[in-house]
């Protein structure tokens, strides 16, 4: 276990200037506050926060992270307080401590709404100051190192949430070795015959492979110092979890992957870089399609190096990685390596640095935005830690996405009002449809229509997090608005068969507080948008507006009383009936009942279901008339409206050669597409064939039934 002492000398190797004392009163302090505790293996408690410790002076944090690491669980496991902490270190420190602890009952795999609310706790400290994150990100490894003390099902949840958030934040910091060794001991524990296979597989071949390493490293360093290069070369196998990873995608033995090894050159100047790239594809054959450029393009995590794979030596893939001393210290250390001591804490990076970790920004942002915490942490795991594809803007700009993003997801990056209007994109000059998956390299141009607008169906195929928030927020506010609406059409009804004056009545500010006062809700919309869900019923918010009397009849205070030239009026312009008009809604304000499959052009009825708006069904449909006749209501299609509804009809036809391909070939002359269809022969020479299609009237539907029943063949047709 390391000493005061020794992380005070770790710590001025890199800060001269560390305050010492500091150091070793938080290590008194920590070990007295853990005294008489111990770990699961038996250990004293005292030895994690000080190997805590010691991997932050590792990545060369400052002495406020090494305090703050030594310190992280003296409030959650002691008597300590984070006034103890403050008075005795400083704001600083216990700011850092009070980040940690929130952290650390994190569960990422039990209760999913808890989880990810406290994913949004880590989001606001790792806002404040990055360190909290780079903690953790210790005391993680720490604890996944001592993993096998806890018990099975702690192993697992651990694990699991180490793999699906841990190593892939530890990736996007930047820092490759934490991610390794996290997935490493993850898969350990996740998938333990797997990793013990894999094990004895790779410990067979470790003394032939370490041999052929430094074999191949001799010729790289020799060929590259006859050409005048100073650089370093050595080789590697890659690590457990990206090998079963391979195994698994390809389907494959151990024998038949080969880039296996992966060699690492590291120059004095990005020009060596480019020059060296030469003079390996000049010793062996490079792969086609296995060259990356990191340097001009690099990755999120400001990684950057040539990746490139040739045919080595006893005709092995291997992959050569060739990047300078800088490059390499960002590639071992990440936002670590970016590190600036100043005499003041001002967050730690500087902001040229910050801006190159703009998801750390996008993280706060979503915090805001989504308030849902499920559908926060989704879009976490997707935006941030997915692979991602480089595409570029008209004039040449980078941007980033996961993989499998769409140009919406694009268009939604640049400008909500961009996403809302796009109805395709030219890609490489060529228009492509709105499901097309970006590719590295295409040049994308938004085509936009101000006729467009977002589509519950683009939900099925975009994946970033902007683009999903800002559908889903413009599809509730129409939702919203369309409830409203819809709310305000029932209480007219209802206030029509009373001979109450909704208008009067709004005008009457008495009234209005009077009747949201009555329904217990704050303002006059969110009682209409409560009656476009059905949540209330509008029969209830008449009785409030009149009571009834003994008699049962409404009681209207003279002030909103309808008169007589409006009841004209309203017979006038046909408005009698007060029957609800179906426009095109087609969201969860409107459902139509699946029992009887309306189409518009069909006599029609409305049920008010509580919590899902109107339930449409046939006037002719049995179960409208098991629905409680009080919460019916009139409904009418309106004529301009274009519906197009899911139809199923059955064909019956003799079972002969050629009779489906007849049958498909009126649905084609009708310009009607088939959905899904399923046919069958039977035993008594029929066949019999259940064709869904999209139909937008009943007129529609009697020209392709009765089309279908001219087939040669077809005996029966019917709707279902």
């Amino acid at each position: 276990m390391l000493t005061s002492a020794d992380l005070v000398d770790r710590i001025r190797a890199y800060q001269p200037a560390v305050d010492a004392q500091m150091i070793t009163m938080a290590y008194a302090y920590s070990e007295q506050a853990h005294a008489g505790q111990q770990r699961k293996s038996g250990d004293p408690y005292f030895v994690h926060p000080v190997s805590v410790a010691g991997i932050l002076t590792e990545l060369r944090l400052d002495a406020a992270s090494v305090c703050a690491a030594l310190l992280h669980d003296v409030v959650e496991d002691t008597l300590a307080t984070l006034g103890d902490i403050e008075e005795a270190f400083g704001k600083e420190i216990a700011d850092l401590v009070d980040g940690v602890t929130k952290l650390s009952k994190i569960n990422f795999t039990s209760k999913e709404d808890r989880a990810a609310e406290n994913f949004r706790k880590m989001v606001v400290a790792m806002a404040q100051d990055i360190r909290v994150l780079l903690v953790k990100l210790c005391d993680r490894l720490d604890n996944m190192r001592t993993l096998e003390h806890m018990k099975p099902e702690a192993q697992e949840r651990i694990a699991r949430e180490t793999l699906e958030i841990y190593a892939p934040l530890a990736n996007r910091l930047g820092i490759a070795r934490f991610k390794t060794e996290l997935e490493d001991l993850s898969f350990k524990y996740l998938e333990p015959q797997a990793y013990s296979d894999l094990s004895v597989a790779v410990a067979k071949t470790q003394r032939e492979r370490e041999r052929y390493i430094d074999d191949v490293s001799r010729v790289i360093g020799q060929r590259l110092a006859e050409q005048g290069f100073a650089a370093e070369v050595d080789g590697r196998a890659k690590h457990f979890y990206s090998i079963w990873r391979k195994l698994q995608s390809h389907d494959c033995t151990l024998e038949q992957i080969h880039d296996l090894i992966a060699f690492r050159v590291i120059v004095e100047s990005v020009s060596d870089c480019y020059a060296c790239l030469g003079v390996v594809h000049s010793m062996w054959t490079p792969v086609p399609g296995r060259f990356k450029d990191y340097i001009a393009l690099p990755k999120p995590n400001m990684y950057q190096s040539l990746h490139t794979t040739v045919i080595g030596p006893d005709s092995e893939r291997i992959e050569v990685q060739i990047r300078t001393h800088d490059m390499q210290r960002v590639a071992e250390q990440g936002i670590a390596a970016h590190w600036k001591y100043k005499e003041r804490h001002s967050g730690g990076v500087s902001d040229a640095d910050a801006k190159k970790f703009g998801w750390l920004r996008q993280l706060v942002e979503w915090k805001d935005e989504l308030t849902d915490p499920a559908e926060f942490l989704e879009g976490v795991k997707v935006d941030l830690f997915q692979e991602e594809v480089y595409v570029f803007t008209p004039k040449g700009d980078v941007k980033v996405f996961p993989r499998g993003s769409s140009p919406i997801d694009y268009a939604y990056s640049i400008h909500s009002k961009l996403g809302d209007h796009i109805v395709g994109a030219r890609v490489n000059g060529k228009l492509e449809a709105l499901r097309y998956k970006l590719r590295n390299g295409d040049v994308i141009e938004v085509v936009t229509s101000n006729s467009q607008q977002p589509s519950r169906n683009w939900l099925d195929f975009v994946i970033t997090t902007r683009a999903r928030s800002r559908i889903r927020n413009w599809l509730r506010q129409e939702e919203r608005e369309k409830s409203v609406r819809l709310g305000r059409e029932l209480l007219e009804r209802e206030c029509h068969r009373v001979s109450i004056s909704l208008t009067k009545l709004l005008k009457s500010e008495h009234e209005v507080r009077r009747l949201t006062e009555a329904m217990k809700v704050q303002t006059f919309d969110e009682l209409l948008l409560a009656l476009g869900y059905g949540k209330i019923d509008a029969h209830d918010v008449v009785d409030a507006i009149a009571p009834p009397a003994d008699d049962g009849k409404a009681v209207v205070p003279a002030s909103i009383k309808e008169n007589a030239v409006a009841r004209a009026v309203r017979k006038v312009i046909n408005r009698d009936d007060s029957a609800i008009v179906l426009n095109g809604i087609d969201d969860v304000l409107v459902r139509y009942a699946k029992c009887c499959s309306p189409l518009p052009g069909e006599d029609i009825l409305g049920f008010i279901t509580r919590g899902r708006g109107i339930t449409v069904h046939r006037r002719s449909c049995a179960r409208a008339f098991d629905t409680d006749p009080e919460r019916r209501v009139e409904i009418a299609w309106d004529a301009k409206a274009k519906i197009d509804r899911e139809v199923q009809v059955r064909v019956t036809a003799n079972n002969k050669t050629g009779i489906l391909a007849d049958v498909g070939q009126t649905f084609s002359d009708l310009k009607v597409n088939v959905i899904e269809a399923n046919c069958r022969a039977g035993d008594d020479g029929r066949a019999i064939s259940l064709f869904t299609f999209n139909c937008g009237d009943m007129n529609k539907l009697r020209d392709v039934m009765k089309a279908l029943g001219k087939v040669r063949g077809v005996t029966a047709v019917e709707r279902l």
